[in-house]
């Protein structure tokens, strides 16, 4: 009798964290004290005989608005290691570069059930993640890719880092221990993660099994939207933005292993030393993670449903005003208070193209169907909206005016100016839902208007197929 595959055992469960508030702040940490040089940032000999090592975020000539960097302070610099090697095997589900040679493109409304996270131990969070569609090139700088991810396994003895862009990481089932430069970070379902552009970085499962959504946006940074007649608050605060204090590894670790991402590819080399050897450092280019419990959404007091614009969390702009190349929006629990108000989202077409996922409970315009670990994609200008059972038990709802509090359910939306094209194992996996469209057969019409005599319903009139 053959033995059934044990899964690995989780990591151990991670210590209590201490982490520093803010976004866009300059942050200072150092792990042990007096590491920190004072008055400079290079000084000829560096305190506790640690090397200087600066990870920039933007161009050195970005104007100091909207400048990253960060100055870290660690015990053997990065560039100690081995040449780069394609990775073997690699991931050849992670796309770099949209175009017909790897993805298809299509207007038609999609739809995928969870995937389930695979029995067979060994999948990690890098060969877990595979890329569901995207737009542009990330060699060229302009564009994003959405990814999924299913892993049953914590990296062990090797880091990642993405030269391609910023990680949005949305766990949906089972925390993440996620160990960078800068420190540690524990993410459970409900929040998220930025792993900024070059981050070396390393996830571990202290769940077991681990499932979510990615993602990453070639070129620029995830950044607080405006809030224009909002005011000065609202929406997500600037203070519920966490980043992680000092910490460091200082064993000897011969055999450890970089996995690089780069145009696409992966690539690894060799060190023997941890990545996390950094005892201090002080900057504005950090990972975060953020509580999205903690969001504060606007809305309606009167009548008509909101554009879902207003709960954007994350925004990374294109040179255009008011244009995205990726937003992250949430529909997060709250109160619906409107009069004479159709209160589920409204139908319609988007010059966006919008990508959704649900973390957990049901989705206020999908009644069935659309589930926690699944995922939608409605693309440029295709129409889109609720059900018909969502649509059908809203209009006959009794006491329409009353204030109801939307509870027990949080979903999300990536969204982009720039039409996404779709991974033809996307199209093909045995998860995409092949019957979606049907979930708007059934809107009918109830149009009842009498114009005196002219045909108004869906029915055709009586001796119309007969000839003159």
């Amino acid at each position: 009798m053959a033995m059934e595959e044990q899964q690995p055992p989780p990591a151990p469960a991670p210590p209590d964290l201490r982490y520093l508030s803010g976004l866009g702040n300059s942050f200072s940490s150092e792990a042990v004290p007096g590491s920190l040089p004072v008055g400079q940032n290079s000084p000829l000999v560096c305190p506790l005989g640690l090397y200087a090592e600066q990870l920039s975020g933007t161009s050195f000539t970005t104007p100091r608005a909207r400048n990253l960097r960060t100055w870290l302070y660690r015990i053997k610099p990065s560039v100690t290691h081995e040449p780069f090697y394609p990775r073997k095997p690699t991931n050849e589900r992670l796309v770099g570069e949209f175009d017909r040679a790897t993805t298809v493109a299509t207007p038609t409304q999609l739809r995928w059930r969870p995937a389930d996270v695979p029995l067979h131990p060994g999948l990690d969070f890098i060969d877990g993640l595979y890329t569901v569609c995207g737009a542009g090139s990330s060699c060229l700088r302009h564009g994003y890719a959405i990814h999924m991810y299913a892993a049953n396994k914590s990296m062990d003895g090797c880091a990642f880092c993405n030269a391609d862009g910023d990680f949005l990481i949305v766990p949906q089932q089972g925390r993440l221990f996620i160990t960078t430069e800068c420190g540690r970070l524990l993410v459970s379902p409900g929040e998220i993660v930025v792993i900024p552009q070059g981050f070396r970085f390393a996830v571990d499962l202290p769940d077991g099994p681990s499932r979510g959504y990615v993602s990453e946006i070639f070129g620029t940074h995830f950044q607080l939207p405006d809030l224009g007649p909002i005011g000065a608050n609202g929406l997500a605060s600037p203070r519920d933005f966490l980043s992680p204090t000092a910490w460091f590894q200082q064993d000897h670790h011969p055999g450890y292993t970089i996995v690089q991402k780069y145009g696409g590819e992966l690539f690894t080399a060799t060190q023997d030393f941890s990545p996390f050897n950094v005892v201090a450092w002080h900057g504005n280019y950090v990972p975060y993670k953020y509580d999205l419990s903690k969001f504060c959404p606007f809305n309606t007091v009167l009548f008509d449903h909101g554009d879902p614009s207003v709960n954007t969390v994350l925004t990374a702009p294109t040179d255009k005003p008011g244009v995205a190349l990726l937003d992250f929006v949430i529909f997060p629990p709250r109160w619906l208070v409107a009069e004479n108000t159709f209160r589920p989202p409204y139908y319609h077409r988007n010059c966006m193209s919008e990508f959704m996922g649900l973390i957990y409970g049901i989705y206020e315009a999908k009644a069935d169907g659309f589930l926690p670990g699944g995922a939608s994609l409605h693309s440029c200008m295709t129409p889109h909206g609720p059900d018909t059972k969502t649509y059908e038990a809203t209009i006959s709802r009794a006491g329409a005016n009353e204030p109801f509090r939307l509870s027990g359910t949080l979903a999300f939306m990536f969204e982009s100016s720039l039409i996404p094209r779709v991974c033809r194992w996307a199209l093909d996996s045995p998860c995409r839902d092949l019957d979606y469209y049907q979930c708007w057969i059934g809107l009918k019409s109830h149009f009842s208007h009498d114009n005196g005599g002219v045909v108004t319903s869906d029915e055709p009139a009586a001796g119309a197929d007969e000839k003159e």
